[in-house]
């Protein structure tokens, strides 16, 4: 293969068959359950990077079910998503994500820069009760539990927040060990099509882990919980910081 060709076919690891497709990439039927709950300020802050603002000492703990994918086919993730302003904006820092798929761990990390890390992540219906659990190996290090769908949410609220910008740290080593690429980027969900959406009691239970820190943001009050079902396209992201510049 010659130069031009490695030019001209290169997108992703490896070359000639990538871990996944370009994008952008769209989900149906794609369900949350999303649990608010207060934590520690400090702990926060000592997470979220600057440009970013902490607003309030809250986090968003996620259970995302995705049945139908372009390009990844169907997995589930769990993880943490912490409210944020940006330049007077609105929005969210995903802090962590944990997913049971190689090939939307690759493109999430190296396209966006999600901070995605291997696991058991499940989101199920247990006769009366929505389950949401994760697993890093053998260890149950987060459990989470709304009634099934005791009272309809407003799908306008609900669309606004989904449209609000998002926020990624995206860190590519170089060959040497050192930063090559270290940068604060934005992304939209974009065409959200909400087909559901409810409110319930709610709890949520976060376990140590040494290498699935998710209690390190501790729970001190669980605020709300809300069931979601939606159709989306997870849209390509944009940089709007660069800390090695």
């Amino acid at each position: 293969m010659n130069i031009e060709d490695v030019r001209r076919k290169a997108f992703a690891m490896p070359l000639t068959n990538p871990a996944f497709p370009p994008g952008p990439y769209r989900f149906n039927n794609r369900e949350f359950l999303v649990v608010t709950y207060r934590t520690d300020l400090d702990a926060l802050r000592a997470v979220v990077p600057e440009p970013l603002e902490v607003v309030e000492p809250l986090v968003k703990y996620e259970f995302i079910r995705m049945p139908d994918s372009t390009g990844f086919g169907d997995y589930t993730e769990s993880g943490q998503v912490i409210p944020v302003r940006y330049r007077g904006r609105s929005g969210s820092y995903v802090h962590s994500m944990y997913l049971n798929d190689e090939a939307p761990i690759a493109g999430g990390r190296e396209l966006w820069g999600f901070p995605k890390k291997l696991a058991a992540p499940a989101l199920q219906v247990q006769t009366d009760t929505l389950l949401g659990t994760l697993d890093y190996g053998p260890v149950r290090v987060a459990t989470a539990t709304m009634g099934y769908k005791h009272r309809p949410v407003d799908h306008d609220k609900v669309l606004a927040s989904l449209l609000e910008p998002s926020y990624l740290l995206k860190i590519i080593p170089h060959v040497d060990g050192s930063a090559r690429i270290c940068e604060l980027v934005e992304y939209h969900l974009e065409d959200v099509v909400v087909k559901g959406a409810w409110s319930g009691p709610v709890a949520l239970q976060l376990a140590e882990h040494a290498l699935a820190p998710v209690a390190r943001l501790p729970v001190l009050e669980v605020v709300s919980g809300v069931h979601l079902l939606t159709d989306l396209t997870l849209g390509l992201g944009r940089v709007v910081h660069d800390y090695l510049a």
